[in-house]
């Protein structure tokens, strides 16, 4: 019990919450503890298999969906839980070496440009007035302030290229909508199958509800102060 999250108070009620990435691990736990919160008139999830489905690298299918989140209600919450690290085409390069220009393209598109399509499409939709909050999952290796041990260029490079679209993006946003939030949050450790085959062993590691509850509670503390900002699961900064 202790792992779900509470009613999300600093939240107009009545509004609608979306999770981009619901057919992943944490996609699907977000789902599930944001209708669990009881803080959202709807919760819909965005993925490859929903209705309607979303493609990051087809544009069009993220317009669509960002049409019809907007018939439900005001998105005042909206999650993306996309990202890219391996599968059994390519995996986090050790070296330079290893440095393969079209898998680098492939984790900027997923990892960057996708999310930065649908901040394109959905930020506009936001509410002017009223908490609305857009975050998007980053991960503390695209840091680069705290970078000690080298390699996994192409994510590391997409995930920072994120860090920057969000940044950005949040100051285009405050202008509109001077109390709406665009963060990156660094999940932590989540034991799903993107980083099965990387945690270290003894390595502290969340189960995607866990997870799920931590980001809600984070969401949930966030004022627009912080907007632009990149924090990890326990609300610290995390260096750029």
């Amino acid at each position: 019990m202790m792992d779900e999250p509470g009613p999300l108070a600093s939240f107009p009620r009545g509004g609608v919450a979306v999770v981009f990435g619901a057919g992943g691990g944490i996609g699907s736990a977000l789902v599930s503890a944001l209708e669990t919160t009881g803080s959202f008139r709807q919760v819909v999830g965005y993925g490859r298999a929903s209705s309607p489905p979303v493609d990051l690298l087809d544009e069009a299918s993220i317009e669509h969906a960002a049409c019809a989140a907007a018939t439900l209600g005001e998105l005042r919450c909206i999650i993306d839980a996309t990202g890219f690290l391996h599968d059994d085409r390519q995996a986090p390069e050790k070296s330079l070496s290893q440095i393969d220009p079209q898998a680098m393209a492939r984790a900027f598109a997923i990892n960057a440009t996708g999310p930065a399509l649908l901040m394109k499409h959905m930020l506009g939709r936001l509410p002017r007035t009223g908490k609305c909050v857009f975050a998007s999952l980053s991960a503390r290796v695209g840091s680069i302030g705290d970078n000690r041990l080298g390699g996994w260029y192409a994510y590391r490079a997409s995930k920072a290229a994120l860090n920057q679209i969000i940044r950005t993006s949040a100051i285009e946003l405050a202008r509109r909508a001077p109390q709406a939030i665009c963060v990156a949050v660094h999940p932590g450790t989540v034991d799903t199958a993107l980083s099965a085959p990387f945690a270290a062993a003894g390595l502290n590691k969340h189960a995607p509800p866990q997870a799920a509850a931590h980001i809600l509670r984070l969401l949930d503390r966030l004022t627009a102060a912080d907007t632009g900002g990149f924090f990890d699961w326990r609300g610290q900064a995390v260096p750029w």
